[in-house]
């Protein structure tokens, strides 16, 4: 019989598989290992530099300073997410756990009245993702950014008194939702990558808070609650509430 019609297929060259494997490990690595948001890099840069020089002088010193690398590396992480397909949710704006939920009057800075609405408040320790989601579509209405103390953000009163950067949107239905930035008692740092008339989507990532901090979510009355205190978030992915079906005239 001749071999080239026997239907046998040749089995692929070492090299071959060797690539195979290696472009199956990357995809892996990509599926597995998330993304970094850019304002990350300089710290990562820097502390792998750290890490290299310390590796000079001892290699046990060398050793921890890649660790902390990679631990800065993972705390700026940004996975990707998966918004729910519904328009009439507003999702959570950052992974952690519910701190709190009842009404309060929006940060004064955004000039949005002093009618208390429902509030969401969600804790992030050091150990949460640290980028902040668009709860629902629209377009941005105001950024107010205000100064304040750094009390630690689990505390009610963070919310009042620590610094902060406040962002109104109004949804593709037509509702107001304010989402608001609060740095904790290690955070030094807000940053907000959105501006007035910006159209954002659904779960789009829009800032950061470095190091321990607080996100508040008010929503429109007449919203329905899904969550419970002490329930854990996925930013741009758990239904915080369901919004009002109309406006309110």
């Amino acid at each position: 019989m001749n071999p080239a019609s026997s239907g046998s297929s040749t089995p692929p060259a070492p090299e071959a598989r060797i690539r195979e494997t290696l472009a199956h490990a990357a995809t892996l690595a990509r599926e597995t290992v998330p993304p970094m948001h850019p304002a990350g890099r300089p710290f990562v840069l820097g502390a792998a530099a750290a890490a290299m020089a310390l590796r000079k002088i001892s290699k046990p010193l060398g050793t921890l300073g890649f660790v902390g690398a990679a631990a800065t590396a993972w705390f700026f992480r940004e996975p990707r997410r998966v918004a729910p397909p519904r328009a009439d949710v507003a999702v959570a704006p950052a992974d952690g756990t519910i701190a709190s939920i009842g009404e309060a009057v929006p940060p004064a800075e955004l000039n949005a009245g002093a009618t208390p609405r429902p509030r969401v408040s969600i804790f992030l320790s050091v150990f949460d993702v640290h980028v902040q989601r668009v709860p629902a579509a629209g377009q941005v209405e105001a950024v107010a950014y205000r100064k304040g103390k750094f009390l630690s953000a689990d505390l009610d009163k963070a919310s009042e008194d620590n610094e902060r950067n406040s962002v109104a949107i109004r949804t593709n239905g037509g509702h107001e939702l304010v989402v608001v930035q609060i740095a904790g008692l290690i955070a030094r740092r807000i940053l907000c990558e959105v501006g007035t008339g910006d159209k954002v989507d659904t779960g789009q990532t829009y800032g950061l808070i470095r190091f321990g901090s607080r996100v508040d979510l008010y929503l429109p009355h007449g919203s329905r609650v899904l969550v419970s205190e002490g329930q854990r978030t996925v930013g741009g992915e758990t239904a915080l509430a369901e919004l009002p079906s109309s406006l309110e005239r």
